[in-house]
């Protein structure tokens, strides 16, 4: 199949600066970019005013199959993946059953033939995300998982965690570790500080997470083990992790679009949809968050999709689960907050949230040059949309960003010889 697109602005992470040209594809790899390119095509996509990224990866979603498929479905969190110009999708294991033994690998493996975009499973550290033991991480490498993680939970046996650490190393894949001391989040909803004390809802306070980000660096730094930290929330865990980097310890991080968006002001009016955890925290955490992309302390920007049902989030805000979803709305919002405020570039968030994740997880693409594979999302800067539940492939529509107006769209994804967003009609 040869598909060409055509006169488009192309960013790479690197030059950042974009250029227009024609790319040629061929059996899913890119084999020429130039400004003009001439032959017979199975498909001609006109890209003219457009801007033609490396698709993006999400390493941090959550697609509840199996177990609560009424929430989201392996196939369904793909669509919603596509639309929002993602290439595919790493599920995170706290499913049920959590991803634990290679049978459950299979299972997604399965199912993934019928998504639009690629599904990474993850593996649990330990059996049953209970840990108490750990999973046979061997095994599960060789059925197909591409990291490890308890994600939901942290791993709080810290001799547990060291055996993981010190598995991985033969493995080479990732720990991705969620830092959260239960002892002190306890039965907290929201960030700890004056504002959760004016509402009178229970907090979470920021050495919840900041205690165990210190406690994992500091297995790592024992192990020399690969760690990749969860949505980082705090001013605190930043400063953490970029004394970790100096000091040469392997660890990478991710930050989430509503942590670098929104602050605590948002749970202002009880709308259970900021509800997440770790929690919306101050203005100076955010902009720690935002200072730690900029500067390269942070890796990745993960959406932490966390599809719920309509009637779960209509709970009141002690009893409403926790999480947002992100696959379809996160770099439009991020595009028209961020970029287009300048206060990144356009190549900085496709390295945030392309190139480092692929480089990261071993996954494909990440950038855009000859003879590699055809990993490639058109994004029309010019399309203004209201986010709105009718926009939504996902099954769940539990985001506080609801009704708000962004600019940019993505048209197309091409998954190496495949243009998913055509064959699954979800263009409009």
């Amino acid at each position: 199949m040869r598909i060409l697109i055509k006169q488009g602005e192309i960013i790479n992470p690197s030059p950042a600066f974009p250029f227009q040209s024609s790319i040629l594809i061929e059996d899913g790899i890119i084999k020429k970019i130039s400004p003009q390119i001439e032959g017979k095509f199975d498909k001609v996509i006109e890209a003219k005013g457009k801007y033609v990224i490396p698709a993006l990866w999400d390493v941090h979603a959550h697609l509840r199959e199996p177990g609560r498929e009424d929430e989201e479905t392996i196939v369904t969190g793909g669509r919603a993946a596509v639309k929002g110009g993602y290439a595919g999708v790493c599920c995170m294991p706290n499913t049920q059953p959590p991803i634990d033994e290679p049978s459950v690998v299979e299972y997604i493996k399965e199912r993934a033939k019928y998504s639009p975009s690629l599904i990474f499973p993850i593996g649990c550290i330990s059996k049953r995300r209970e840990g108490k033991e750990l999973c046979e991480m061997g095994l599960l490498k060789e059925a197909g998982v591409v990291g490890f993680s308890d994600d939901g939970d942290p791993v709080t046996d810290s001799q547990l965690l060291r055996r993981a650490m010190e598995y991985s190393l033969s493995l080479n894949l990732p720990l991705i570790l969620h830092c959260e001391d239960k002892a002190l989040s306890g039965n907290g909803v929201m960030h700890e500080g004056l504002l959760s004390t004016i509402l009178g809802l229970p907090g979470i306070p920021r050495e919840a997470e900041e205690l165990m980000v210190k406690r994992d660096l500091e297995l790592a730094r024992l192990t020399s083990a690969r760690i990749h930290i969860a949505h980082l929330s705090s001013k605190g865990s930043v400063e953490y992790i970029k004394e970790a980097k100096n000091k040469g310890i392997n660890v990478t991080c991710e930050v989430t679009p509503h942590h670098l968006l929104l602050t605590v002001e948002a749970v202002k009016e009880f709308n259970t949809n900021t509800k997440v955890n770790p929690p919306l925290r101050e203005e100076e955490d955010r902009q720690a968050l935002l200072e730690g992309l900029k500067n390269g302390i942070i890796d990745v920007i993960s959406t932490d999709h966390a599809p719920h049902l309509s009637t779960e989030k209509e709970e009141d805000y002690l009893k409403a689960p926790f999480g947002m979803i992100g696959l379809e709305i996160s770099f439009s919002l991020l595009y028209t907050e961020l970029v287009l405020r300048g206060i990144f570039t356009l190549a900085e968030l496709v390295k945030f949230m392309s190139f480092n994740p692929s480089k990261i997880f071993g996954l494909p693409g990440g950038e855009i040059k000859e003879g590699c594979p055809a990993f490639i999302s058109i994004f029309d800067p010019e399309k203004e949309w209201v986010i709105s539940k009718k926009e939504f492939a996902s099954l769940s529509s539990n985001t506080p960003f609801l009704g708000k107006k962004v600019k940019g769209k993505f048209e197309w994804v091409i998954v190496e010889h495949k243009i998913p967003l055509e064959n699954f009609e979800l263009r409009g």
